[in-house]
């Protein structure tokens, strides 16, 4: 049975899609059988970030009107054979689309896939409530500013209302400067005001950044992200990648 994860956040601008894809790649080098799932309709980039626009013959409006089977609509990944993306609506709402029909779609992935990450509209946009409907976890991305936490503090009850118990957080695009001189909010303000465990965190990247722009592969700065996806898989990684990023957050969490 296929673990059902949305990645959401309360506000967009803070790298939600970007983390679901990293996020997506790392699952699939720990060798898990992943599928992507783009809802969020009003950027519409996952396939972008993936470097696989191009390779997009079919989307979920296709295989919810008949025009194309499922796995005609999914576009496997140019880097893992076992990570697949199911794009975007480009011509369809995602509020217009029916329960019945994305529920019929994850009971056709359930037994082909080990995680299905659902990229998920920001907790105040339109087809959020669609997105998170049938999900067993949630992951809320934030970034270390005021109106990021206090959005996705919003965004933490409208997924305890669906009954989703398993919510943790991620940070994303720490500020290496800010965070040294501890100009920017902690780990500690972050789940004192969410009530919420950090699972992991991501420092802002040039690298990233460029990868994102070039489609290239990111090599460098998946640690953080492998380690994030070893804890969704039960594991524990021994050694983390980047002992300079545990030099900074080590400061972050004194400061």
């Amino acid at each position: 049975m296929a673990r059902v994860i949305v990645i959401t956040s309360g506000k967009g601008e803070v790298g939600k899609s970007t983390v679901t894809a990293l996020l997506g790649k790392s699952l699939a080098k720990l060798q898990k059988r992943v599928a992507l799932i783009d809802c969020d309709l009003g950027l519409k980039n996952l396939d972008v970030i993936l470097g696989l626009e191009s390779r997009v013959v079919y989307d979920f409006e296709d295989v919810r009107k008949g025009r194309a089977s499922l796995w005609q609509a999914l576009v496997k990944d140019k880097e893992f054979d076992n990570l697949y993306l199911l794009p975007a609506c480009l011509r369809t709402d995602i509020s217009s689309i029916e329960n019945s029909e994305l529920e019929t779609v994850l009971k056709e992935m359930d037994s082909s896939f080990d995680f299905i990450l659902i990229d998920s509209p920001a907790g105040i946009e339109k087809g959020f409530h669609q997105a998170i409907h049938f999900a067993h976890e949630a992951l809320v991305v934030v970034t270390l500013d005021k109106v990021s936490i206090k959005d996705a503090d919003k965004v933490i009850g409208l997924l305890e209302s669906e009954d989703i118990s398993s919510i943790h957080v991620l940070v994303n695009r720490v500020p290496l400067k800010e965070s040294e001189k501890g100009s920017c909010l902690t780990y500690e303000d972050v789940e004192r005001v969410l009530r919420k465990k950090i699972l992991g965190s991501f420092y802002e990247s040039k690298e990233i950044r460029r990868a994102q722009n070039y489609h290239l592969e990111v090599k460098k700065e998946l640690g953080p992200f492998l380690i994030v996806a070893s804890a969704l898989c039960g594991e524990k990684r021994e050694k983390e990648p980047d002992s300079l990023w545990k030099r900074i957050m080590k400061k972050v969490r004194n400061s």
